[in-house]
């Protein structure tokens, strides 16, 4: 019976087009991903199918192909662009001799690589608990065995059923940490609001920028690299800015598509601060070939996590390397709509502080009598 590897990072990514016409794309972005996880991309193969194969997802005449690709690179790893069940990863595994990773798991294992905060560290379990339960049935053969020998046959209880039993208390106890971290939480932003602080968020596509933006905009000093999901703890800071309203910035985990359903539901109490928020900075790579589909993915999730109301301001980066110049568009209603920056060198950061100014602007001064008043008749 094969043995599962536990070590592997010379990666062969393979990228299917399933229903859809743009696997080139996915392409770049699976390669990207396996490379933020650590993986070295030897080689990559696409393909085309009306649907998953239920037992192989790719199809028997694909696999042998990856088989041999394999062979050819040297490579010990497989990475699908797409969610594998328990039965597909099994059977993908035996008939390559090779450990084979999905999507979902590949982000997860760079969430586990990159959480710092405690908070960070219970939500990344949490969802690899979560995506691990769903594939203890028809897992390995040896976690379906019953314990025997002399004295310990008969109606014992299976190695898988005690891996569950480990897993869903462990879930229990993780919620439960999470659910004092989001009540926490919830207290901070309710004093926010009696101090009359306005919440800004920083949300949209991984890589766009989100965290040099922030830093640009607080002086702070949030790790930053050309890499997906950089960073994943939120950060708050105070953005000062004249003739403007007390302004707390809050910088949030990147978005992507298809994310693990189970690492949204970890991580909702953190997408919290972008529900919660007055005002949304929606950051946008302007150069990137995709930049509509992936506004559209982080519109979508953002629908999902129950901010899909808050407003928008957007805020396009990278103009530097876009080749675009900054600027200013305003809705009909006379609104700044969008904001053209660059992060990395300044340019626009001054329009945007003014666009935020023209949002939240200062209170007036507080009413009082002028010195010369009348006294009032007691």
């Amino acid at each position: 019976m094969f043995e599962r590897p536990e070590s592997g990072d010379r990666a062969l990514v393979v990228a299917l087009d399933i229903g859809r016409d743009d696997r080139v794309d996915r392409m770049a972005e699976i390669a990207a991903l396996a490379e933020s996880a650590g993986a070295t991309v030897v080689g990559n193969l696409r393909g085309r199918r009306p649907r998953p194969d239920p037992a192989w997802f790719a199809g028997r005449g694909k696999v042998d192909e990856i088989a041999a690709q394999c062979r050819e690179t040297d490579a010990d790893l497989v990475i699908f662009d797409h969610a594998l069940s328990g039965v597909q990863q099994r059977n993908l595994e035996q008939a390559l001799e090779c450990r084979v990773v999905d999507r979902t798991s590949l982000i997860l294992d760079i969430f586990a690589q990159r959480a710092r905060s405690a908070e960070g560290k219970l939500q990344v379990e949490l969802a690899q608990l979560n995506h691990m339960s769903t594939r203890l049935v028809g897992g390995w053969t040896h976690l379906e065995r019953q314990k025997g020998g002399i004295g310990l046959r008969g109606p014992g209880e299976t190695q898988l059923e005690t891996d569950r039993r480990l897993i869903t208390q462990r879930v229990k106890l993780l919620r439960e940490r999470l659910r004092r971290v989001a009540r926490s939480r919830a207290t901070q932003n309710r004093a926010r609001h009696r101090a009359d602080v306005r919440t800004v968020a920083l949300v949209g596509y991984t890589n766009a920028g989100k965290s040099t933006l922030f830093n640009r905009l607080t002086a702070a000093n949030v790790y930053t690299a050309n890499q997906l999901f950089a960073t994943l703890d939120t950060k708050l800071r105070r953005l000062r800015i004249a003739d403007a309203a007390n302004i707390v910035v809050s910088d949030t985990v990147g978005f992507i598509r298809d994310l693990p359903h189970d690492l949204v539901a970890a991580f909702r109490a953190t997408l919290a601060e972008a529900a919660d928020a007055d005002l949304l900075l929606h950051v946008i790579d302007a150069g990137a070939e995709t930049r509509d589909d992936q506004i559209e993915a982080v519109e979508a999730l953002l629908a999902e996590i129950g901010a899909g109301d808050v407003p928008q301001l957007r805020v396009f980066n990278k103009i530097d390397i876009a080749g675009t110049g900054t600027g200013v568009e305003r809705d009909p209603c006379g609104n700044i709509a969008s904001v053209r920056v660059s992060a990395t060198t300044g340019a626009g950061i001054a329009e945007l502080r003014d666009a935020l100014a023209e949002r939240f602007p200062a209170s007036p001064t507080p009413f009082s009598e002028p010195i010369d008043a009348p006294a009032r008749s007691g």
